[in-house]
């Protein structure tokens, strides 16, 4: 291994996803100088079905629309869909990456191997065989990337097939096959879909109810109704409470066998899809309860009820992970790393994270309000980033304004996003920092 001796004057960006990209802009518009470094071939992160590990499948779809969507200062094009695809989606990452000049910024091909953390608070980066100092690490890998793949009994001598749903592309997957999809997140109700559209049998298994949220209202995409006083048609009254609005469009879900929603609409991670009910009301689709064994080709759930089942897909989200670090460095939390305001490290003033946050929001501009205060952090000094630190090490706000969430390890760090925007904007205030209008950063 080689070392470059360059100062410690730079910081070291891990990622070209849209949070690395994100925090690139607001490095540059801080005079920062920085490095990016992505593994893959382009900018795009998961977007991009062509990177080995992403999750993307050819139905895939934004479940925020184009409205609420876009950068700071370069919204989505007006030919674009309300919800956007993976590939409408890929076209603008780079898109904007192109407008804002930030290529000339970004080593491609080249993953960050580890990074050590030095007495000084300096960083030890290895990439491509060479060692580099920096003075700061932003992280902003992206979530998706590593599958939770729960143990099931009987899995090793399954006689079908077992995927997690990160390796599902097309419906070929189901062509002439029974399948089970397990769980009903967002990508797992998509995927659902797709088998209630192409297999011979399509199930759904539920450990809990869900609530299915309409991506339009009165043809309005739904957070544009909710975040900008949409209103309904002239002579209809619409109840204030959303779980009687969502029980009205969507109508009782026990009818189709499945569990009744044990949650708030409010209190989970939205889960937008019209299709679901679609299959479920023509039989396409059938509900199931959790599995508790598989046996054979078989599967037998925990109503001793059983199916003959050639493929399961296990959509069960994934693991937070930062496989170039210690991890030692955090302190976790039903498998989340907790970190002052979902950005700093409490314990380690260099150590940044962009993207690991959970909240019923569209995420890129909120993504860039993260940026800010990290480009700010490291601008400030004197007394105001010794202020800073003691925030980082002891200031615990609420960023849940008394919502209270389902108890899941998704949830962990679920914020609720009005009450998180605020608590961000009295951070900039008090230290002078302009907040991110439509112009670009």
């Amino acid at each position: 291994m080689t070392t470059n001796s360059q100062s410690a004057d730079r910081v070291c960006v891990v990622g070209a996803g849209p949070s690395g990209l994100i925090a690139a802009r607001q490095l540059r518009a801080a005079g920062v100088p920085f490095d990016v470094f992505e593994r893959h071939s382009d900018v795009g992160g998961i977007w991009d079905p062509a990177n080995e590990g992403s999750p993307m499948y050819r139905t895939a779809h934004f479940i925020s629309s184009k409205y609420t969507s876009g950068f700071y200062g370069y919204p989505m094009p007006d030919e674009f869909p309300d919800y956007p695809s993976w590939k409408n989606l890929l076209d603008y990452i780079r898109g904007f990456a192109k407008a804002e000049d930030l290529y000339q910024h970004i080593t491609f091909n080249t993953a960050v191997e580890k990074a050590d953390l030095l007495d000084d608070g300096t960083w030890n980066v290895t990439v491509g065989g060479e060692q580099r100092h920096y003075r700061a690490l932003v992280v902003a890998p992206g979530v998706t990337w590593h599958p939770n793949l729960p143990k099931i009994e009987g899995s090793d001598t399954f006689t079908g097939q077992i995927l997690h749903s990160s390796a599902y592309y097309d419906t070929s997957t189901f062509a002439d096959k029974r399948v089970l999809v397990v769980g009903a997140g967002n990508s797992g109700v998509d995927i659902a879909c797709d088998a209630a559209a192409s297999a011979e049998k399509a199930f759904l298994s539920v450990r809990r109810g869900y609530r299915f949220l309409p991506k339009h209202v009165f043809g309005v995409p739904l957070d544009v109704f909710i975040n900008h006083g949409g209103q309904p048609p002239a002579g209809m009254t619409v109840p204030e409470d959303p779980n009687k609005l969502v029980d009205a469009l969507v109508g009782d879900l026990t009818r189709f066998g499945l569990p009744a929603p044990d949650h708030d609409v409010l209190a989970s991670h939205p889960i937008l899809n019209d299709q679901v009910i679609h299959h479920f009301n023509h039989g396409d689709l059938t509900a199931k309860p959790d599995v508790a064994r598989l046996e054979g080709g078989e599967v037998v759930f925990v109503d001793g009820s059983r199916e003959q089942v050639d493929v399961v897909l296990l959509a069960t989200g994934y693991e937070y992970k930062m496989p170039f670090l210690d991890e030692t460095l955090f302190e976790w939390k039903s498998g989340h790393p907790q970190l002052y305001l979902n950005i700093f490290n409490r314990s380690v003033d260099s150590l940044y994270v962009i993207g690991f946050i959970e909240f019923a929001d569209a995420a890129y501009e909120r993504f860039e309000e993260m940026a800010q205060l990290v480009a700010m952090d490291l601008t400030l000094e004197g007394g105001d980033k010794e202020q800073f630190a003691e925030l980082k090490r002891t200031h615990h706000p609420d960023l849940r304004g008394g919502m209270h969430y389902i108890d899941t390890p998704r949830h962990a760090n679920y914020v609720e996003t009005h009450t998180y925007q605020g608590v961000l904007a009295e951070i900039r205030q008090q230290f002078g920092v302009t907040e991110l209008g439509t112009a670009a950063a």
